[in-house]
């Protein structure tokens, strides 16, 4: 079972490089580009918009989300555009490069983070002063 998931997780990998590099591709069409970008700004992302530390839901974006928009996404690109990318993932990862990251990705998922928190403490914050300072 271990391997069968582990074989999972590689090919899940390679499919995201070969998104990677079909975001590249000078003959992708614009709409799957666009939807792409979204995809795989996230899966090169070092930082997760549902952290892992959250019971259930930190996983569910890796387990679930992301795997399903990398297949609906690949089902959009040309033949011939997947196949010359997906050639490209496997010289990539044959010549044991490393996973390329994301900052930008990373940067655009903190302002998220403190969008929320910023909403959350316009919405609940005065009446949290107002409750502690009375008493």
């Amino acid at each position: 079972m271990w391997g069968k998931l582990r074989r999972w997780a590689e090919g899940l990998k390679n499919e995201g490089l070969t998104l990677w590099f079909c975001c590249r591709h000078q003959d992708m069409p614009w709409l799957p580009k666009i939807l792409a970008l979204m995809v795989v700004g996230y899966f090169l992302s070092p930082i997760d918009l549902i952290p892992d530390f959250i019971p259930v839901l930190g996983y569910l974006d890796e387990l679930v989300l992301l795997p399903l928009s990398i297949y609906l996404i690949l089902n959009l690109v040309p033949d011939p555009v997947l196949t010359e990318c997906r050639a490209q993932a496997a010289a990539w990862i044959a010549g044991h490069h490393a996973t390329p990251k994301s900052i930008v990705a990373a940067a655009v998922i903190m302002l998220l983070w403190i969008l929320f928190f910023a909403a959350l403490w316009q919405y609940f914050g005065a009446g949290l002063i107002k409750r502690f300072s009375a008493a």
